[in-house]
């Protein structure tokens, strides 16, 4: 029984552990440096984040960026980017073609990146070397689990319920930007969405920012934009 829950306990937090790294990769590499080039990641940290998010999620970065600028052209109209609307839209070769033109396809995505199966394939077996068939196994499927629900969360209940200081539908909630890597900060975002940071009030945190700012210093991120950059003027700041 003391094994049993010892494994369990191993499970968890190392699903979760993995969730939070595709998430915050998913935010710093896929979001904020793809799909709205609010930086450039130097190598060798693209590299591994590219690597880190194939075996995490089997993500097709250029799928990836396309349906998210769809839901920014389309935002009042529907969450484009939850998980099963997120699959439809990502097999649509013209969405493809019409959001990601600038994305195309290099040698290390045809030969690796392009192909999800493998990447969660080894990243999977990486788990269950690491920890054993049913640790590793359980580890697994918390993490995807976890990663689709957050992910699912900040177009769901981002549009929902929260704070609306600028015009537009998204909201800002504060405790999921501290799950989600500072997603949760949505109506921000969506009122600048070229800003490195979305935290853009007193108050507010931005927990993939920490990481962002460092590699700045260091040289393996270049912010595009040091000022905000609005999509169009604020209204006052208020709450709903």
């Amino acid at each position: 029984m003391a094994s049993f829950l010892i494994g369990a306990v191993v499970a968890v937090v190392v699903g979760l552990a993995v969730s939070q790294l595709a998430t915050y990769t998913t935010t710093i590499y896929l979001h904020r440096s793809l799909a709205h080039r609010a930086m450039v990641i130097r190598n060798p940290l693209r590299f591994v984040m590219r690597v880190g998010l194939w075996m995490s999620t089997g993500i097709v970065p250029r799928q990836w960026v396309a349906v998210h600028r769809k839901h920014h052209a389309f935002t009042d109209e529907g969450q484009a980017s939850n998980y099963f609307l997120y699959r439809r839209e990502a097999r649509d070769a013209a969405v493809i073609d019409r959001y990601a033109r600038d994305l195309a396809p290099d040698l290390w995505d045809k030969v690796l990146f392009d192909h999800a199966v493998l990447g969660l394939g080894l990243g999977v077996a990486g788990l269950v070397w690491l920890l054993g068939p049913w640790v590793g196994i359980a580890a697994a499927v918390i993490h995807t689990l976890t990663y689709i629900q957050l992910n699912s969360a900040v177009n769901a209940i981002g549009h929902t319920f929260g704070k609306r200081p600028f015009p537009n539908s998204a909201t800002n909630l504060q405790w999921l930007a501290w799950i989600t890597g500072g997603e949760g900060l949505h109506n921000n975002h969506h009122a600048a969405p070229t800003s490195a940071t979305m935290r853009l009030r007193k108050g507010e945190f931005d927990p993939a920012w920490p990481f962002i700012w460092t590699g700045s210093k260091i040289g393996l991120i270049r912010i595009r934009l040091q000022e905000t950059k609005f999509v169009r003027r604020p209204k006052r700041p208020a709450t709903v």
